[in-house]
């Protein structure tokens, strides 16, 4: 067999570039055309290239979340076994599903998976992940806080052809529309996906016929392989040695316990052992999460951590995982998953906290640990929109933790993605609804030489004449914690006006069914992040300039 030549570094640049631009074309494109915010202005969706045998992640949008991009790789292989059933993958179709226990995440992100053939050929697969607005369940949004099994979430849509033979199948799509309170907006997303996936269609032909199959997939082998040796010499950059730290969720929503995130962390030269055995088992609340999700959740972490390594599988080569079955985090059918967001942060959380146990300078101290998912829903009453229904979804932000290098950031939204926070004008343009506060959160960094960004404070008031409140959330009872010797953010605190007073849940960060009128208001305080180094090595001059911007209410920086 004739040996291939080596590819050259400029060629390998340009195709990389090439590739790349693909996917973000891809991103670009979903969130120009969706109807749903959590998509257009969140950019709660992501689109990559996946291997033809494998199903593993070849490349990322630069814009997409990183946790969909690690999730969807097990989407792909979910879409492969299904089309063997059926006689395999075929030109001109495109798989759609929910199913969060084989493609990862929750039932809100539909997967669409798409073969790419040339010459009769399977090359690679394009895919695409996006959040829908609402897909049925008992809660409008399908953060149900009060789950027991997976039905209640959301419609289950397993692998099912939404194209066959380059042609939309209409009794899917009759299934996908009957099961949403949102019909538009579903009709919208779904739309705007199968737009992306034939962009992506387009641009990856055009590419092939530029330079050629074989030059192409040896490019792709060759960015998969220097991600791996990269990988491997960042983890031979770490001391030898066993790490362990844990951390905990509130509760399940369902029974008021804390449950436990444990990791204990193993590095042995260049390979890394993720050991996750000590986790608390699934529980009956919806904060579950599926094999696929914790794998994705690591390959986030371990991005924050290692950010000049490629995104692609190869960061994975060099990483042993431990998750033994029937664990919160490797949660069978139909154990409910809906609120997988707030397990994989406390993921990442006792990751980063385990690294900064190996070397501090290498991690970051928690963020903030909570999307605080808050649906508020309802039917209009002026006369243009009788009864019409909306549902108002959205998700907040809150502080970063500080680092070796300084402060954390204010006000940023969960490491889980590169999602930004919708718009207070877009929110209150689209639904019944008024920020009477949208700040800063004083106080709520945690202290150290270097200070935690800060939380921010949200309060809403409805505008129609009633509704309905639901909020799943974290962070109420355990704050995130700093490294270093720095000190943790302050507790989550979400609240609501309601018969001439205000109120908490019960279970801290989630509810159910909050009624609301005309006028009431909820309100989220939410955390910032951990400290990092012992707040006696902070400069005074640091201090004065935090009491004078507003962000610590005392010279000293303690939290009143």
């Amino acid at each position: 067999m004739t040996a291939v030549a080596p590819i050259d570094p400029v060629t390998l640049a340009v195709l990389k570039g090439r590739l790349e631009q693909i996917a973000d074309e891809m991103d670009a494109t979903l969130y120009r055309s969706a109807f749903n915010p959590i998509i257009a202005e969140a950019h709660d969706a992501c689109h990559g290239l996946y291997d033809a045998r494998s199903g593993d992640t070849l490349v990322q949008g630069k814009s997409g979340l990183p946790v969909f991009v690690g999730a969807m790789a097990f989407a792909v292989r979910a879409a492969m076994r299904a089309a063997e059933q059926h006689g395999g993958m075929q030109p001109g179709d495109t798989w759609l599903f929910n199913d969060p226990y084989e493609g990862g995440t929750h039932a809100n992100d539909f997967k669409l998976v798409r073969p790419i053939f040339r010459d009769g050929q399977l090359v690679c697969f394009i895919a695409s992940a996006a959040h829908w607005h609402d897909v049925g369940g008992a809660v409008p949004g399908n953060y149900n806080p009060a789950a027991t099994e997976c039905w209640q979430e959301a419609v289950q849509i397993p692998p099912v052809r939404i194209v066959q033979g380059g042609k939309l199948n209409p009794d899917v799509l009759a299934i996908l529309m009957a099961n949403t309170r949102l019909p538009d907006s579903l009709w919208g997303d779904l739309n705007g996906q199968l737009a992306a996936l034939e962009l992506g269609d387009r641009r990856l032909a055009d590419l092939l016929d530029a330079y050629g199959e074989p030059l192409v997939l040896q490019a792709l082998q060759a960015l998969r392989e220097r991600a791996r040796r990269l990988m491997k010499a960042e983890i031979a950059s770490l001391p030898d040695g066993v790490y362990a730290f844990e951390d905990t969720l509130d509760n399940d929503g369902v029974t008021d316990a804390p449950l436990t995130i444990a990791l204990d962390m193993t590095v042995a030269g260049d390979r890394l052992t993720l050991d996750f055995s000590r986790s608390s088992p699934q529980c009956a609340g919806p904060v579950n999460i599926s094999r696929a999700t914790a794998v994705a959740a690591c390959y986030v972490a371990l991005k924050h951590l290692f950010p000049d390594v490629p995104a692609n599988a190869g960061v994975l080569d060099a990483v042993d995982f431990v998750m033994p079955e029937g664990l919160v985090i490797t949660a069978q059918r139909p154990r409910p998953v809906g609120g997988y967001t707030e397990t994989i942060l406390r993921m990442i959380d006792v990751v980063f906290s385990a690294a900064a146990l190996a070397d501090p300078r290498r991690s970051v101290a928690q963020a903030y640990g909570t999307i605080n998912a808050l649906s508020i829903a309802g039917h209009r009453s002026d006369a243009a929109r009788q009864g019409q229904r909306w549902v108002m979804f959205s998700f907040f932000g809150g502080g970063h933790g500080a680092h070796a290098g300084g402060d954390g950031l204010n006000h940023g939204n969960a490491p889980i993605s590169t999602a930004t926070i919708p718009p207070l004008e877009i929110l209150e343009a689209a639904y019944p609804v008024r920020f009477t506060q949208w700040s800063l959160r004083p106080d709520s960094g945690g202290d150290g030489e270097h200070r935690g960004g800060l939380g921010a404070v949200y309060e809403i008031e409805l505008l129609e004449q009633s509704a309905q409140g639901f909020i799943f959330g974290e962070r109420g009872r355990a704050a995130p914690k700093g490294i270093a010797g720095g000190q943790p953010a302050a507790l989550n605190v979400f609240s609501f006006h309601s018969g001439g007073q205000w109120h908490r849940p019960p279970m801290a960060s989630k509810m159910l069914g909050i009624q609301l009128q005309r006028g009431d208001r909820v309100r989220l305080e939410t955390p910032g992040g951990g400290g990092y180094g012992p707040p006696s090595a902070r400069p005074a001059q640091a201090r004065e300039a935090d009491a004078a911007q507003g962000y610590v209410s005392r010279l000293s920086g303690e939290r009143s």
